[in-house]
């Protein structure tokens, strides 16, 4: 049951993609859906098309074009970005002085070290930004693919900061609840960086340079599955992913060493005939596998 207080919000969506689409309509559907909610959904974006699907659909009240902006902003008690990383940081540069007083400001994006490094200059101290991640979504782009669905039983990441009021974290930890997800995971950026790296842009290198090491596209038709879902993530948004692992090159490379030696040894072993050192190889990894399954934060 959603908290009274998040069913009388005016909430702010910039960027009606596939994550800013699936917000806008987990926070319709499972907040803005309850009798005597008296809240709104204001959405964003560049190009026209989404935005009135989405007034079509029920799921935003009002919607606004990117140049106009500056006029939803101070509408908006919680405003999601819903943009690239630098993106969102630009936005806010030049946005600053156009947020209602008393806004809540997050993102949803997927690297978090260049926040630390800008975010200071980039705040008034009357709108708190509050670092978030929804650790869901789909390999489809746009509004079109987004769904509600995507949070239900996922992960949200919150990165608490300093210069954060704690009523204001209180809200966003009740919000992200009532929208589906069933985990909270707070950390910090350095660390939220690091264990991204490895459990998602180290996935989505593989699988991509699993697909660039086929030398015949016709194989696939020999697909019993597991090619299929260990490659799902390369039908990938290619600027967005540029962005995110160059932006985290020092640690996202670190894995990618690490990876490379592993399957060096998985080579060697192979090519040696070496039994014996396979099987004790892949007993470790059934083990490893096992104990990172029960490992929830």
């Amino acid at each position: 049951m959603s908290c009274p207080r998040l069913q009388n919000l005016t909430y702010g969506i910039v960027g009606l993609g596939i994550m800013g689409g699936s917000l806008a309509k987990a926070i319709r559907e499972n907040i803005l859906s309850m009798s005597g909610a008296e809240g709104r959904v204001l959405a964003c974006n560049r190009s026209t098309a989404c935005l009135s699907q989405a007034l079509a659909e029920g799921v935003v009240d009002r919607t606004f074009t990117s140049d106009a902006v500056r006029d939803m902003l101070p509408e908006c008690d919680v405003v999601f970005i819903c943009l690239y990383p630098h993106a969102t940081l630009d936005f806010l540069e030049a946005n600053k002085d156009a947020f209602k007083g008393g806004a809540i400001v997050t993102d949803i994006s997927g690297v978090k070290g260049i926040f630390v490094e800008r975010l200071p200059s980039l705040l008034r101290p009357d709108v708190d930004f509050v670092i978030g991640h929804p650790m869901a979504g789909g390999e489809k782009e746009g509004y079109a693919n987004s769904d509600a669905r995507f949070f239900i039983r996922h992960n949200y990441l919150l990165l608490p900061q300093p210069f954060n009021k704690e009523e204001n974290l209180v809200l966003m930890r009740d919000l992200v609840t009532a929208m589906g997800f069933s985990r909270i995971t707070e950390t910090d950026c350095d660390t939220h960086d690091y264990k991204i790296g490895f459990t998602s842009q180290l996935c989505h290198v593989i699988a991509s340079a699993l697909v660039e090491s086929a030398d015949d596209e016709g194989i696939t038709a020999f697909g019993g599955g597991s090619f299929e879902d260990l490659t799902r993530i390369a039908m990938i948004n290619a600027p967005l992913w540029t962005e995110l692992f160059i932006s985290n090159k020092d640690k996202l490379v670190g894995h990618i060493d690490r990876f490379m030696a592993r399957m060096g040894e998985f080579r060697n072993l192979i090519d040696g005939s070496d039994s014996e050192g396979l099987k004790a190889m892949l007993e470790d990894t059934r083990s490893r596998r096992m104990r990172m399954g029960s490992i929830r934060s």
